[in-house]
């Protein structure tokens, strides 16, 4: 697909513009100052639960004892690469719970309060950046699907 110049407006701010193809989403991934940043912030704030490695928690399909559900891993192995850009931005500020609703329970809260929008994209560029190419190239797909609907 051709590439258009596209910048990504935040709060007011432009977070960055460079040159970009539909199906390339939000994440930053091939930017390495915000994939640089996103591990970084990974660190401090998400792998804790969803692991160094990006591995998640054991048993990560099968709710615990309480009926959470561990924390799924963000490497290929997991589910994160099936959901558009905008889903997974959406799930990180705001929490599973707020957007699945109807009383849905989880503990992923959101990091809206905690991270900026600019440092959400950056965390999530970096998770991106780990993934092989066909999964990148998959999950580029589904943004492209995801912006056509």
């Amino acid at each position: 697909m051709v590439g258009v110049a596209a910048a990504l407006i935040i709060g007011g701010g432009v977070l960055w513009s460079q040159r970009a193809s539909a199906e390339a989403g939000l994440f930053p991934y091939d930017d390495p100052v915000a994939v640089a940043k996103g591990e970084v912030l990974y660190a401090e704030n998400c792998a804790a639960c969803h692991g160094a490695a990006l591995e998640g928690q054991g048993n990560w399909r099968e709710r615990d004892a309480d009926g959470y559900l561990p924390a799924p891993p963000h490497d290929r192995s997991g589910h994160t690469w099936h959901h558009p850009d905008q889903q997974l931005f959406a799930i990180t500020k705001y929490g599973s719970a707020a957007l699945v609703g109807n009383g849905y329970q989880s503990r992923m809260g959101g990091f809206g309060e905690v991270l900026s929008d600019a440092d959400i994209l950056r965390v999530l560029a970096y998770i991106k950046s780990t993934w092989p190419g066909p999964v990148v190239e998959r999950h580029n797909q589904i943004n492209a699907a995801a912006a056509k609907s």
